[in-house]
């Protein structure tokens, strides 16, 4: 019996390193593909950026390019649903199941970099101007408002590593909670928001970097009504009142909705304002 026991413990210990192997080499495919996507954009530092590599006419490319980001798009949407997740931990343990999210949507992109064809023609080219200096500059502006999101939630929680951990520690998971740090209390979508000027400041937009930006601003759009549905969901009229006070993706002061609650009980606090 003693020995059963011994061998269930030792099991037990090994699976969890692994899972905590396999969460470390899933956020270092992530890192990769993170800062892949900064040369790639921003059309530096890579051997293949959005404007580079093998010539195709405008129809093919502009079909394998829409293929590769519907798939990355059918991938971040499915699984980021609760509905998925609850089917998917049946199958997969849950310690793991935002660490494969992660690698699933960071293998996408190591594809879209990899098959991405370019689309020639130009849009605007102002890279030996005053505008194309401030292009550049909203462009690791974007980067730094992209990762600091990150890390004002919580970037081990957000790229699957703190899952993995606690389980390694054969800690149980608990949900981080609705935080509103810092750039939060500017937008709702601050990552959101550094994404959209990361795909939009550059100095020298191409027909294939427009025809980019503009598929992925629809998508961030409609991603991000998905995932306010899913937060009122978790949080309630928490979140509601959050939506209230602060404008989803600029930065722009929304009115108060203190107006005239007259019916509302003495000493309560009408919607929008913190109590």
């Amino acid at each position: 019996m003693a020995t059963q026991t011994g061998t269930k413990k030792a099991a037990l210990v090994w699976g969890r390193t692994l899972a905590l192997v396999y969460g470390a080499f899933c956020y270092l495919t992530f890192l990769i593909a993170a800062l892949w996507a900064i040369g790639f954009f921003g059309n530096m530092f890579v051997p293949k950026t959005i404007d580079t590599g093998p010539g195709a006419s405008f129809v093919n490319a502009a079909l394998i390019d829409a293929l590769l980001l519907g798939l990355f798009a059918l991938q971040h949407s499915v699984m980021a649903r609760s509905a998925f997740k609850k089917w998917w931990t049946r199958i997969i343990p849950s310690s793991i199941e935002r660490s494969t999210y992660v690698l699933f949507a960071s293998l996408l992109l190591l594809l879209l970099y990899w098959q991405w064809l370019p689309i020639p023609g130009t849009i605007w080219n102002v890279e030996q101007t005053a505008g194309g200096v401030f292009l550049q500059a909203l462009y690791w502006i974007g980067w730094l408002i992209v990762f600091l999101s990150t890390f004002l939630i919580s970037h081990f929680d957000l790229f699957g590593l703190r899952q993995v951990y606690l389980n390694w520690r054969g800690v149980g998971y608990t949900h981080v909670g609705m935080k509103t740090p810092v750039l939060y209390k500017l937008v709702r979508h601050p990552l959101m928001l550094g994404f959209l000027i990361v795909f939009w400041a550059t100095p020298h937009m191409t027909v294939g970097h427009l025809f980019f930006s503009l598929a992925t601003t629809g998508y961030v759009l409609v991603g991000i009504s998905l995932e306010e549905r899913d937060l009122l969901a978790a949080h309630g009229e928490a979140y509601r009142r959050y939506q209230q006070r602060v404008s989803m993706l600029l930065p722009v002061p929304k009115k108060q909705r203190i107006s005239a609650d007259r019916n509302s009980k003495p000493g309560s606090c009408p919607p929008g304002v913190e109590e």
